[in-house]
């Protein structure tokens, strides 16, 4: 099934069911909504990117992390996800790290650190992963 997702300029992280664009296809056009994602609920990939993105653009963390819970998003399915997606994800000491397949080295290579691997994955995410 499809589901919209969006995110308010006040950092909420909205719910719409598909049924909205159906009836008024302009229905996201506003000043308030800063993204749209869709999410496919048979695609556990769309749920990952709109989690990371929403992070990464500021969506208020307990929303996304409630979201990250109910669909079952763990440290270990992130693996799964950042493989199929190309990326990298590994623990660096307490923290993980979340970078391009190209990865060197911390100094040398565009990463991401945080205490989960969403967090780590966001922080890479903002430097241009999910323009």
């Amino acid at each position: 099934m499809i589901h919209y997702y969006y995110l308010h300029t006040n950092g909420d992280l909205i719910h719409k069911n598909a049924t909205v664009l159906d009836s008024d296809p302009s229905y996201f056009d506003s000043d308030f909504v800063k993204k749209v994602r869709k999410l496919n609920d048979t695609d556990r990939g769309t749920a990952w990117i709109l989690c990371i993105e929403a992070l990464a653009l500021g969506a208020r963390r307990e929303r996304v992390f409630e979201l990250k819970e109910k669909w079952g998003l763990t440290d270990e399915d992130a693996d799964t996800f950042t493989k199929k997606a190309g990326l990298k994800l590994f623990k660096d000491g307490d923290q993980f790290c979340a970078a391009f397949n190209d990865f060197v080295d911390v100094h040398e290579s565009q990463c991401g650190f945080g205490a989960t691997a969403l967090e780590a994955l966001a922080e890479l995410a903002k430097g241009g992963l999910l323009e």
